[in-house]
C-alpha cells in the first residue's frame, strides 16, 4: 500500500509540475519528457543502471504491500453494558505527558521490575478475522480509498487538459496551426518581407530628418533662398526614388531562389485556408474554456471535500465485535498508514491549491480580455505593413495563445496575412517565369499597325515588360493585382494600353508617364467601379475606347466622372447600355471629332447633349433600336460621316433635313427595316458613301442617282427586282453591289460607269451579262456567282485590269470562256 500511495503522489506531483512550469495557459507538458528521453539517449548505460534501480525499488514495495497487514486490533480489557461508553482514548493519550516532559538525565534511583503480558486465548486466524472484519466495517472510507482518489482525480486532470489535443474537431486544427505557424517563423520570405520594409521606413526617417534639418536652416536665410532649397529637395527626392527601386528589381534573384519562392507562395494558400476555415467557429475557444472551467470546478470539489474529511483519517479505531467469536466484544485498532496518509493528503491539498490558483487565473484570463478578437494593430505600427487584416473566432484565440508564448511568432506569421506581401512575393515568383526573352517571342502587329504585347490571365504584371522597350501597344487581359510601376517610363515608344478585364493602379511616375506619352486607352470592365480615376487625367490621350456598363446601382442612367481634363481626346467609343448619352460628354464638345455608340440592342432614348458637339465630324449610332433617325443629328453642320446601322429604321422621311449637315460624305444605313428610300436624298450632294444594304427595299428612286458624288453604293440583300437606268449618271463610281437580290436583268447604262472597279452582282436572277461589260477599264472585280447564267461574254477580256481571280463565277462557266481570253485573264 506504501509503494501505491508513493507511485500515485509522484504522478500528482509530477502533473503538478508540469502545470507550474508552465505559468501560461499554453500547455507544454512536453517538455519534461522530452528531455529525459534526450537525457537518456546521451547517456545509454546510466538510463539503463537507472531503469534496472526503480526496477527493484518496484519490487521491494511491492513485497512490502503484501507482508504488511493493513490493521492491527487487540481487544480492550474493559467491558460494559454500553459499549459507546468505552473508547480506545486512553491508547492515544497513555504517558503523552511524561513523554512531552522527558528529562535528559535518567532518575537517580530506577524502578525496574517484570512485567507479565495478558493473555488473551486468541488464535491467529480469529485475529486475521477481527483485523479484516474492522478494517472493511469501521475504518473510515476515505482513509481507505484516498490512494485511489488521488490517482482518478489525476486523470480526471490529465484528461480535461489534454482533451483537445485527442478530440478529432480540436486537434486537426493545432496540428495544422502549430505546422504552419513553424514554417511561416522559419521562412526565409518572412525575414525578407520585414528587412525591406525596415530599410524603407529607415529612409523615410531620413528623409523627414533632411526635411527637418533644411526647413531649421532655411529659417535664417531669405525667401529666394528658401524657395531655391525647396526646389532643390524636391528635384533629389524625385531622383532618389528611382534609384533606390532599381536594385530592388533585381536584388531577388540573390536573396530569395525560385524554390524558396514556391515554398513561400505555398505557404499564403496555407494561411488563406486555414483562416477561412478556422475564423468561421469558436469550437477551440469554448472546448478551452470548458475544460478549464471543469478543472476549476474539479479544483473547488477537491479542496472542499478533502478538507472535511482529511480529519476522518485516524491511527486508532475503535471495533465492535460480536462476544460469542472471541469471547470479546470491544477491539481496539491500529491503522498503519494512517499517520502518512494524513501528512500526504495535506500535501496533496497543497498541490491542487496552486495548480486549482492557475486555473483560476487562466479562467478570469479568458473572460477578462476578447480573445475572439485579434487586432495587429501594433504589428502594423511596428512593420510598417498597413494590409494587415484584424481575425476573430479560433483565429484569434490561436493568436493570443501565442502571444502568452512569444510574441514574435504573431509578428512573423502576421507577413503571410498582408495581401501587399502576397502580391509581392507573386510578382518575384512571376518575373521568374516571364522573362523578357519569352515576352519578346508574344510581340504581334495589332489592327493600328502597332506592335503589340499581349498577356492573358496572368497573376500579375511582370516587371520584365518594362524591359520590351520596342513595345507600342500593351494590351492586359484578366490579369490580377495589376500595379504598373515607375520603370515604365523606359517604354518611350508605348502608345495604346488596352485593359480588358484588368482593374489597374498606377505608381506616380507612372501615371505622369501615361499623360504624356499615351494616346490610345481601351477598357473592358464588368462594372462601372473598376473604371480607374486616373483615366481622366491623361491630358494628351486622344482615344477614349469604353466597353461595359456605365449605370451603378443607385443611378441607373449613365455616369461619368468629367472628361475635361482630356483635352486632346478626339475619339469616344461607347460600348455600353445605355439609355441616355452621358452629360460629360459634353466637357469634350469642342475637340470631340468620332463619337461612337454601340448599345447592343437597349433603346437609346434622349440626344439632347448631341446638339452640343459642333465639332463632331463622325457619329456611330449602332445598335440603339432607333426607329427614327434623331433631329438632333440634324445640328451637327460639321458632320461627314453618319452610321446608323443595326437600328429598327423602317422610314427615312427625315433624311430631307440631312442637307443642313454640308459636308456630310458617308450614310449608312445598312441593317435596318427600310421600306424605300424618299425621292428628296437627291438633296443630298455631297453624299459619296451610301450604304442600305440587309434592308426591305423592293426599288430604288430614280432620284437616288443624282446624288452624282457617289462613288461607293451598296444595295445588296434587299428585294430588288430591277435598276433604274439612271445608274449610268453616277460617273464617279467607283464600288457598286446588288447581290443577293431579285434582279433579272441590268440596265446598259450601268456599263456606262467607266470608274467602276468592284461590281457585285451574285446571287440574283440574271439570265445574261451584257457585252458592253468590256467598257469597264477600272473594272477589277466581278461577281456574277449564284445566277442563271449559261455563258459569260468573250468581252470580259477587254477589261485590262480584271484577272482571274478577280473573277468570280462558278468553274463550268469559267471554262467555257475561249481559251485566249482565259489565258489573258490568267497572265494579268
Amino acid at each position: 500500500m506504501s509503494y501505491v500511495v508513493s507511485a500515485n503522489l509522484t504522478l500528482v506531483c509530477s502533473s503538478l509540475t508540469m502545470t507550474i512550469g508552465s505559468r501560461l495557459p499554453l500547455d507544454t507538458s512536453e517538455s519534461s519528457s522530452d528531455a529525459a528521453w534526450s537525457s537518456s539517449q546521451d547517456d545509454p548505460s546510466g538510463g539503463i543502471q537507472k531503469l534496472r534501480g526503480g526496477a527493484e525499488l518496484k519490487v521491494s514495495g511491492a513485497e512490502t504491500v503484501l507482508t504488511q497487514d493493513k490493521i492491527s486490533c487487540l481487544p480492550s480489557p474493559f467491558t460494559s453494558k454500553t459499549p459507546e461508553a468505552i473508547d480506545c482514548s486512553y491508547i492515544r493519550t497513555y504517558r503523552d505527558n511524561e513523554t512531552s516532559q522527558r528529562t535528559v538525565d535518567p532518575p537517580a534511583k530506577p524502578e525496574i521490575r517484570e512485567v507479565f503480558g495478558r493473555k488473551n486465548n486468541l488464535d491467529i486466524p480469529q485475529y486475521v478475522f477481527v483485523n479484516h472484519y474492522c478494517y472493511e466495517k469501521y475504518v473510515h472510507w476515505f482513509a481507505k480509498f484516498f490512494p485511489y482518489l488521488v490517482v482518478i482525480h489525476t486523470m480526471i486532470f490529465m484528461v480535461a487538459s489534454s482533451f483537445w489535443f485527442k478530440f478529432p474537431g480540436t486537434s486537426s486544427k493545432l496540428d495544422l496551426f502549430v505546422t504552419i505557424l513553424g514554417k511561416c517563423f522559419d521562412s526565409p520570405w518572412t525575414t525578407r518581407a520585414l528587412s525591406e520594409v525596415s530599410e524603407e521606413r529607415g529612409e523615410e526617417k531620413l528623409v523627414s530628418w533632411r526635411r527637418n534639418t533644411m526647413s531649421k536652416d532655411s529659417t535664417d536665410r531669405r525667401a529666394e533662398d528658401e524657395e531655391a532649397s525647396v526646389l532643390l529637395l524636391r528635384s533629389s527626392s524625385v531622383k532618389s526614388n528611382p534609384e533606390k527601386k532599381l536594385p530592388e528589381i533585381q536584388s531577388p534573384a540573390s536573396v530569395l531562389d525560385k524554390k524558396e519562392g514556391e515554398q513561400a507562395k505555398a505557404l499564403f494558400e496555407k494561411v488563406k485556408k486555414f483562416r477561412t476555415h478556422v475564423e468561421e467557429a469558436d469550437l477551440l475557444y469554448v472546448m478551452y474554456v470548458l475544460q478549464t472551467s471543469l478543472k476549476v470546478f474539479k479544483f473547488l470539489v477537491i479542496i472542499i471535500y478533502t478538507s472535511v474529511l482529511v480529519p476522518n483519517i485516524e491511527i486508532i479505531v475503535r471495533c465492535y465485535i460480536p462476544p460469542e467469536l472471541t469471547g470479546f466484544d470491544i477491539y481496539c485498532c491500529n491503522h498503519n498508514k494512517a499517520h502518512l496518509f494524513s501528512k500526504l493528503a495535506y500535501c496533496y491539498i497543497c498541490f491542487v491549491g496552486v495548480y486549482g490558483i492557475l486555473c483560476i487565473y487562466t479562467l478570469y484570463w479568458q473572460f477578462h480580455r476578447p480573445l475572439k478578437e485579434y487586432s495587429f494593430e501594433q504589428v502594423r505600427l511596428e512593420t510598417g505593413i498597413n494590409d494587415i487584416p484584424d481575425v476573430k473566432n479560433d483565429f484569434a484565440f490561436l493568436l493570443h495563445l501565442v502571444d502568452q508564448y512569444d510574441a514574435l511568432y504573431s509578428k512573423r506569421f502576421a507577413v503571410f496575412l498582408s495581401e501587399v506581401s502576397e502580391s509581392h512575393l507573386h510578382q518575384l515568383n512571376l518575373n521568374y517565369v516571364w522573362t523578357a526573352k519569352k515576352l519578346r517571342t508574344r510581340l504581334a502587329s495589332n489592327a493600328r499597325n502597332r506592335l503589340e504585347l499581349h498577356l492573358s490571365m496572368l497573376p500579375g504584371l511582370p516587371d520584365t515588360v518594362c524591359e520590351i522597350v520596342e513595345v507600342e501597344s500593351l494590351k492586359l487581359e484578366q490579369l490580377k493585382n495589376v500595379t504598373i510601376p515607375s520603370s515604365v517610363a523606359k517604354l518611350d515608344s508605348l502608345r495604346e494600353l488596352s485593359l480588358v478585364f484588368c482593374p489597374v493602379k498606377l505608381q506616380l511616375s507612372a501615371l505622369n508617364h501615361f499623360k504624356a506619352h499615351l494616346k490610345v486607352l481601351c477598357l473592358d470592365f464588368e462594372s462601372l467601379e473598376e473604371v480607374p480615376i486616373w483615366m481622366y487625367s491623361l491630358h494628351s490621350l486622344e482615344e477614349l475606347h469604353l466597353s461595359g456598363p456605365l449605370a451603378n446601382e443607385v443611378s441607373k442612367s449613365a455616369t461619368l466622372d468629367s472628361l475635361r481634363e482630356l483635352k486632346a481626346l478626339r475619339v469616344l467609343c461607347l460600348h455600353c447600355d445605355l439609355t441616355k448619352i452621358p452629360p460629360s460628354v459634353v466637357d469634350v464638345a469642342l475637340q470631340l471629332q468620332r463619337l461612337c455608340i454601340h448599345n447592343e440592342g437597349v433603346k437609346l432614348q434622349a440626344f439632347s447633349s448631341l446638339k452640343k458637339l459642333t465639332s463632331l465630324v463622325s457619329l456611330e449610332v449602332v445598335g440603339c433600336e432607333l426607329e427614327r433617325i434623331p433631329s438632333a443629328v440634324f445640328s451637327l453642320i460639321n458632320m461627314q460621316e453618319l452610321d446608323l446601322k443595326d437600328n429598327k429604321l423602317s422610314t427615312v422621311e427625315e433624311i430631307l433635313s440631312l442637307q443642313h449637315c454640308h459636308r456630310l460624305v458617308t450614310l449608312k444605313l445598312w441593317n435596318n427595316k427600310i421600306t424605300y428610300i424618299p425621292d428628296h436624298i437627291s438633296k443630298l450632294h455631297t453624299l459619296e458613301t451610301l450604304d442600305v444594304s440587309w434592308n426591305k427595299l423592293r426599288k430604288l428612286p430614280s432620284r437616288l442617282f443624282y446624288c452624282t458624288k457617289l462613288r461607293h453604293l451598296d444595295v445588296s440583300h434587299n428585294q430588288l427586282t430591277s435598276l433604274p437606268p439612271e445608274v449610268g449618271i453616277l460617273q464617279g463610281l467607283q464600288f457598286f453591289s446588288a447581290a443577293f437580290n431579285s434582279l433579272e436583268s441590268l440596265p446598259d447604262e450601268l456599263f456606262s460607269c467607266k470608274r467602276i472597279k468592284t461590281l457585285a452582282l451574285g446571287n440574283n436572277c440574271l439570265s445574261d451579262i451584257s457585252c458592253r461589260v468590256g467598257n469597264l477599264a477600272q473594272l477589277v472585280r466581278l461577281e456574277v456567282k449564284g445566277n442563271r447564267l449559261e455563258s459569260l461574254p468573250v468581252e470580259i477580256g477587254d477589261c485590262p485590269l480584271l484577272n482571274l481571280s478577280g473573277l468570280i463565277v462558278e468553274d463550268n462557266l469559267r471554262d467555257l470562256l475561249p481559251s485566249d481570253v482565259r489565258s489573258r485573264l490568267t497572265n494579268r
